[in-house]
């Protein structure tokens, strides 16, 4: 940390940012966890911390996410779309009403050409506007899409392969670029990410990768109830926790992303703002079932579920996660009731591996892919330690390939056989269950193994393939829980996946911010917060 604060420092004056007052209006700077900053051509990398940053800031969805209450879980509302509704007599076809009088930032009109255009620009190989960046970050999302077709001006047909109940969900991810932009900068993304042109409440003027990234309001936005406070929002990159928390204690930026947790009492003694709350959110191990995976026999499965002091780990945490007891919280309608129980059990875990053949004199060899930060990851490297050592004490030795989290998140696309995989049995990425389909279907369905989906460890099992199906089709909401659930029953008393935690979202942020309110999601609304003077 000492290395870096010269630089920091250097950095913070050269553009302006150093602890001097905010302006006038009110500059809010954030200190992100990514290494970069996300990709601002429209579907933006870095994983869901790009969609928050650099995704419902400066663009919008048909759907978006209601992000204005902390007390209950967030739900979908309407977005460049004012309603759509499935036809009644063809559960494939979908009818999206847009919203009159928007425009890009640049000017021009938002309209069914536009929302055409956009899903050419990732389903589309052939088109000239296909980017293969955006597609990558976005098209495993609804794999379901069959066509995109104008109706007139305001009106969209968007037709799937088969049924799919959860479009609305899916359709959240997906954000629209002005396509009068993209011609204007002589049909390049890479020019357009440094001009961007969307249609949501924040304009990005200014962009140095690796360092910082400018928004200021959309003055001309539709929804008038969400113009900007703020005179300013400058994101910056800084992945290590402890460099984010000397920054912020400093006065040098306002608001962090994931504090050191040794540091939030030191934190709180300064005046600093700590606030956290639930969210759909998972921090697993996802298994490789390949040939020659030790994971492969479910009775390790199980004993490194059993291995994990959850409790432990959320104290070293200061308090700041919830043990995971599956893949959704307990509260939930999916979690069901699975038969086998995650608990910390280290005496059941040993006699596991013992009758697998296994101890702490002969363990079990796994690799693991890791990143040292990233959206979602929590502490992940303090985290992966502590499980290292818990799992080493039953007899299942980890060792640790750590990458750089963009590297890592690209390789959750990729899968188990790439070689970039690096030999690993398991990887360690975060994400969120908000909606089937983002939360179980890309990841447990066969036909989203690589490069499909992030289906990453190539599970294949005919009896939740034929779930996920089923609740796909599935338009009835308590009849979709209730498949649903008995999938996740499935999942846990398989032992599918190392359920290990779910992240409570915990910022730190000067007292000078006000206006801010969590919503319980992985997305937040930056547009009411000031600051005072």
């Amino acid at each position: 940390m000492r290395r870096l604060a010269p630089f920091l420092a250097g950095l913070f004056l050269t553009f302006g940012l150093a602890a001097s007052p905010a302006s006038a209006g009110g500059t809010l700077r954030i200190a992100m966890t990514a290494t970069d900053i996300p990709l601002t051509t429209g579907q933006p990398d870095n994983g869901a911390e790009g969609y928050r940053f650099t995704g419902y800031t400066i663009y919008d969805a048909l759907v978006n996410w209601d992000l204005s209450k902390g007390d209950r879980p967030a739900g979908l509302i309407p977005g460049l779309a004012t309603s759509w509704a499935v036809d009644p007599k063809d559960n494939t076809r979908w009818i999206f009403n847009l919203r009159k009088d928007v425009t890009f930032h640049d000017g021009s009109a938002f309209n069914a050409d536009s929302v055409v255009w956009n899903f050419e620009k990732v389903l589309n190989e052939q088109s000239p506007q296909f980017d293969p960046k955006q597609s990558g970050n976005v098209r495993g999302r609804f794999p379901g899409i069959k066509s995109v077709r104008k109706l007139d001006d305001l009106t969209v047909e968007i037709v799937t392969k088969a049924p799919d109940a959860w479009m609305p969900y899916e359709l959240t991810w997906m954000f629209f670029s002005s396509p009068a932009q993209w011609e204007k900068l002589g049909k390049s993304w890479d020019k357009f990410a440094m001009q961007p042109s969307g249609t949501g409440p924040f304009k990005l003027t200014k962009l140095v990768p690796r360092e910082l990234a400018q928004l200021e309001p959309n003055t001309a936005y539709w929804d008038k109830n969400r113009i900007p406070k703020t005179d300013k929002l400058i994101l910056m990159p800084i992945p290590d926790p402890n460099t984010r928390t000397a920054a912020l204690l400093s006065g040098q930026v306002d608001w962090i992303e994931a504090p050191a947790p040794d540091m939030i009492p030191n934190l709180k003694a300064q005046g600093m703002q700590i606030t956290s709350n639930v969210y759909p959110h998972t921090w697993p191990y996802q298994f490789s079932f390949l040939e020659g995976s030790p994971w492969n026999d479910i009775r390790i499965r199980k004993a490194a579920n059993l291995a994990v002091d959850r409790e432990g780990l959320k104290q070293l945490l200061g308090g700041m996660m919830v043990p995971a007891e599956g893949l959704v919280s307990p509260d939930h309608p999916w979690f069901g009731t699975p038969g086998f129980k995650i608990r910390y059990d280290p005496a059941e875990a040993k006699r596991l591996l013992k009758e697998a053949g296994y101890s702490k004199e002969h363990p079990v060899k796994a690799k693991i892919l890791i990143s040292a930060s990233g959206s979602g990851q929590m502490l992940p490297l303090a985290m992966n330690e502590f499980i290292q050592q818990n799992l080493a004490e039953v007899g299942i030795a980890l060792d640790f390939e750590v990458l750089e989290w963009q590297t890592l998140y690209a390789n959750w696309r990729q899968g188990a056989k790439d070689p970039a995989s690096r030999g690993g049995t398991a990887t360690n990425v975060s994400f969120t269950w908000q909606d089937p389909m983002v939360g179980f279907y890309r990841f447990t369905h066969s036909s989203m193994v690589p490069p499909n989906g992030f289906n990453w460890g190539w599970m294949s099992d005919p009896t939740d393939d034929a779930l996920l199906d089923q609740a796909r089709l599935t338009f009835d909401i308590g009849q979709q829980n209730a498949i649903l659930a008995k999938l996740h029953e499935r999942l846990v008393d398989n032992a599918a996946w190392l359920f290990i935690a779910h992240d409570v979202g915990p910022r730190a942020m000067s007292p000078k911010v006000k206006g801010f309110v969590q919503a319980r999601s992985w997305f937040q609304d930056f547009t009411p917060i000031s600051l005072d003077k």
